[in-house]
């Protein structure tokens, strides 16, 4: 054989075997399931501290890890977009998704599958970035059992059944669709953003009545009911005091009997949407199961943001006495419910205290959890989730930043039980209103532009004793600090979108 035939069938056998290694890495990739739901308190599942029965989630956490200082953007927009990008959200223009490369794009150039299912609430469509898949709705809420003319499956306008229909299952149904369609030789990438439990609180009729009744005791009640499961269960360490029934809240003593009725039914709905995400992991975890596909993926489940205060039952709902399965009724609740359910912080959704940022976060992954069932109390952010996913899928986290910037830090050494080296600072801002700055156990926090707090974490939790007046100096360092990442990240917070900053969704 001449010598250059040689030399070439050389270089085509070491080609060959690279890339037999390369497949054979790729096989062993864990699959990845990125799951959020949206607008969930802090308390609300069983496996930190609830009564409405989530025998699934609960499941993940006996076999995986739970995160008890995990951090959202205390919003559906901002929170999506510092998931999807891994920058701070105001970094990327809220929704427009500026100067990133997304979560989905880089799994994509890793060579996973990636498919997405739920609400999207950012500009354009997911297969604009980096799906390769797609079912759910862009707006930022749903009719859940008729839909919305925001409804796409991948970039085509979806035309929602009449009968039969519900958002939660639908959105595990294509999940599952896409994964069975997927090709077996590459590993997955899967976000299923639920748009449970968010206003309207719609849910089919046998899940809203297995919680009536349950809910007589009232807010003050379960608030106690959840703090004595959540010490049960070591979640935070002590000591800490569960926040006062703020004063716009009445006591539940004083409603009416009919205002009881009434509340009890919101908060029953809300209930029985929670339960249906949960059956609907269950679905999917079975399907991942059957097609040999569970034991290598990593599960990462989380909320957008606190429990929402906003009551907005519309007027026809109560004079109607609309059912929530009945797809022409509009139930919220509000602050007395979204109170219990962040149980035990303070605020809500939209706000920087704990009640509005601090998500439950549960990893599970069987080949990659080392002590199955921990409770961790290292403090992470959303803007974690991309760089944890592109660690487990092997890519170089200096390739990456390479690639484009992103702000976050692999989740990745927490799973194998080792003490990450974490931010140097968490920022916070929902559009420059409420703000707050995470420092090691130090936090600064506002409300509404006013005086900024100062709370120590690893002593008062619950934020209960403002150390603003105490710690002079240390406060003038933290809002010095938040003051320059400002101006570096900004607040998002200009035209039209200062506008949707009261209103949005």
């Amino acid at each position: 054989m001449p010598f250059r035939f040689r030399v070439a069938s050389i270089l085509f056998a070491a080609f060959a075997c690279a890339m037999s290694s390369l497949l054979h890495a790729a096989d062993d990739r864990p699959n990845v399931v990125l799951i959020m739901v949206d607008d969930m308190g802090w308390s609300d599942l069983g496996c930190y501290g609830g009564e409405i029965q989530t025998p699934h989630l609960d499941r993940l956490a006996r076999e995986g890890l739970r995160f008890t200082q995990f951090y959202n953007c205390a919003k559906c927009e901002t929170s999506r977009a510092a998931l999807i990008s891994g920058r701070y959200a105001p970094e990327v223009g809220i929704a427009k998704l500026q100067n990133c490369r997304t979560i989905a794009q880089r799994m994509r150039d890793a060579g996973y599958t990636t498919l997405m299912t739920g609400k999207w609430h950012l500009s354009g469509n997911p297969v604009d970035h980096g799906f390769d898949r797609y079912f759910g709705h862009l707006s930022g809420a749903t009719n859940f059992f008729h839909g919305d003319n925001t409804f796409r499956l991948d970039d085509q306008p979806f035309d929602v059944p009449k009968e039969g229909f519900y958002t939660t299952d639908a959105n595990t149904d294509y999940a599952i669709e896409f994964l069975e369609a997927a090709d077996r030789d590459r590993p997955v990438f899967l976000y299923i953003a639920y748009n449970a439990p968010h206003y309207p609180l719609h849910a089919p009729r046998e899940n809203v009545e297995k919680y009536r009744g349950r809910y007589e005791g009232g807010w003050d009640r379960l608030r106690e009911e959840r703090l004595a499961r959540i010490r049960e269960l070591g979640l935070i360490q002590e000591p800490f005091a569960l926040p006062p029934r703020p004063e716009d809240v009445p006591a539940w003593e004083s409603l009416s009997a009919e205002e009881r009725e009434t509340q009890q039914l919101m908060m029953a709905a809300y209930a029985g949407m929670i339960d249906r995400v949960d059956q609907n992991i269950g679905r999917l975890r079975a399907a991942l199961e059957q097609q040999g596909r569970f034991e290598n993926t990593l599960f990462l489940f989380l909320s957008d943001n606190g429990a929402c205060p906003f009551q907005r039952t519309t007027k026809k709902t109560l004079e109607n006495q609309l059912m929530p399965w009945d797809p022409e009724s509009y139930w919220t609740y509000d602050k007395g419910w979204a109170h219990a359910c962040n149980t035990p912080f303070r605020e809500y959704k939209r706000n920087q205290h704990e009640g509005g940022i601090c998500t439950p976060l549960i990893a599970h992954w069987p080949r990659g959890i080392s002590r199955p069932g921990e409770i961790t109390s290292q403090p992470g952010q959303i803007v974690d989730l991309l760089a944890t996913c592109i660690d487990v899928a092997g890519v170089d986290r200096e390739d990456a930043l390479a690639a484009a910037p992103f702000r976050g830090r692999s989740l990745k050494p927490i799973f194998s039980g080792q003490q990450r080296t974490p931010h140097e600072a968490i920022y916070f801002t929902f559009y420059g209103t409420h703000n707050a700055l995470r420092v090691g156990d130090w936090k600064l926090v506002n409300i509404d532009r006013g005086p900024w707090e100062l709370y120590n974490l690893a002593e008062d939790r619950t934020e209960l004793h403002d150390r603003a007046s105490s710690e002079r100096d240390r406060l003038v360092e933290l809002r010095t600090l938040w003051e320059e990442m400002q101006q570096e990240i900004g607040t998002g917070r200009s035209g039209r979108k200062a506008k949707r900053a009261k209103t949005s969704n």
